[in-house]
């Protein structure tokens, strides 16, 4: 089921406009280099719309959010919308700072956003308008005991907002409002990297990009090849290697994923 659509993506080589935050923007870049698509980071607002004419998908990460990059976001917005490109949305933080609250909520009304890649406390605060982390890390996880109603959680927010919705933890649940995939593919190491997440809702961003008539699945086959990749780096690992061959071995297991692999690897479950 997901094999097709990572074939696209090495097919069609989408080029991805990234809007992400200076912590991982070369991670993010290099994962997209990795996956097949090709990045471009442009920020200011007077060159940033004129590359996302160019794109093939859009990506806003909120990780390192000043006033500088908001008009940009929102004028790249305006011209995905023109142009119907996929809108990806990473509201990092969300909820930890009034900017952050109020951006994500305008880019959510005056921008076609066709996925929100969250987790709990980002996806809680959209929905809710409240969450439960502090910063941009999430206190919070999916567990079986708490697992319905996040899957509620997120149908919400997919049908109030009438985008995709991506919320990731120990388990990941992606959802238009009515389908709901339970992914069960990741390793816990993944988190003693930083910018997973995000490179995870640029990855996203290049599914989408090269899949537009398929967002549901898209957004389903980057999310558990993320965390498939996640579990072969882990496997490489020796004795002497720590997170810094980790988070080399991820971007190395992106590279080399097959859609075979991704077929075979995924674990999930429809409800």
């Amino acid at each position: 089921m997901f094999a097709p659509l990572l074939q696209n993506l090495r097919d069609r080589q989408p080029l991805v406009h990234a809007i992400t935050n200076y912590v991982t923007a070369n991670d993010c870049a290099n994962l997209l280099l990795a996956c097949g698509a090709s990045p471009v980071m442009a920020d200011d607002p007077d060159d940033a719309p004129q590359i996302t004419a160019h794109a093939g998908g859009l990506v806003l990460n909120l990780g390192t959010l000043h006033r500088g990059t908001i008009p940009a976001m929102l004028a790249c917005g305006r011209i995905a919308a023109q142009r119907g490109l996929p809108v990806v949305l990473d509201p990092v933080g969300v909820g930890a700072s009034t900017l952050r609250t109020d951006t994500a909520l305008q880019l959510l009304r005056e921008v076609p956003i066709a996925v929100i890649r969250g987790n709990l406390s980002e996806v809680e605060t959209l929905t809710r308008g409240h969450g439960g982390a502090p910063g941009v890390d999430s206190t919070q996880s999916i567990t079986p005991d708490n697992l319905e109603g996040c899957g509620a959680l997120a149908r919400e927010l997919a049908r109030r907002t009438g985008a995709v919705v991506a919320l990731t933890g120990a388990v990941d649940l992606v959802t238009d409002g009515d389908t709901l995939y339970c992914l069960h593919n990741g390793h816990p190491m993944m988190g003693s990297v930083t910018g997973t997440g995000c490179q995870l809702s640029c990855l996203v961003g290049a599914f989408a990009a090269a899949n537009p008539d398929s967002l549901l699945s898209a957004t389903a086959a980057a999310v558990s090849a993320m965390g498939l990749c996640g579990e072969i780096a882990h496997r490489r690992l020796g004795p002497e290697d720590g997170n810094g061959s980790y988070r080399t071995y991820l971007l190395d297991a992106v590279y080399r994923l097959t859609p075979d692999q991704l077929e075979k690897g995924a674990r999930y479950e429809l409800r």
